[in-house]
């Protein structure tokens, strides 16, 4: 044979190899028949995604200035249900082009919960320290303004919430 078919025949079998391990560990990991639909479609959307990340890779994120910060803190503390938003940490980036009048922004901030305890009901002794500190990810529109973008506070949508810090001391 020649070298060509030699290599393409590795590449298949070599491909039939991944597939067979892709289905048999699914199969194993979910305790279910495989669903080979669902395996395939999910390496085609990783393969596309990889492809347009290299295609795109040459865009990047650009900071944008946010015009109604007071506005976005507040909708942000109302849709994470947190006590506060630090507005001093509120970042917003696009991918879009800052020319277009209307851009798809992601939002970062940090929120904090504040834990009230009774300490003793004797004395009326109430402790409050600031004890959870949260990094909130959100998605919104912004409309183009002077020198910056308002954001359209009823377009945020939370996308993620991880605490950071947790000070709280348990006692048995």
């Amino acid at each position: 044979m020649s070298k060509i078919v030699t290599g393409i025949l590795f590449i298949i079998i070599c491909g039939v190899f991944f597939e067979a391990g892709l289905i048999l560990s699914d199969t194993i990991v979910t305790g279910q028949p495989p669903q080979i639909n669902k395996l395939f479609t999910s390496q085609l959307d990783a393969i596309s995604s990889l492809i347009s990340s290299i295609h795109h890779g040459s865009s990047k994120q650009k900071i944008v200035t946010v015009l109604n910060p007071e506005d976005v803190a507040s909708a942000l503390q109302n849709k994470t249900g947190l006590n506060g938003v630090n507005i001093q940490t509120l970042s917003a980036y696009t991918n879009d082009s800052t020319s277009n009048t209307e851009i798809n922004v992601t939002l970062t901030v940090t929120g904090y919960n504040t834990i009230t305890t009774g300490n003793n009901i004797t004395n009326g002794t109430i402790i409050i320290s600031p004890n959870q500190t949260y990094s909130v990810n959100a998605t919104a529109t912004g409309q183009s303004g002077d020198n910056g973008f308002t954001i359209d506070v009823n377009s945020i949508i939370i996308t993620s919430i991880s605490q950071l810090y947790n000070n709280q001391s348990s006692t048995n």
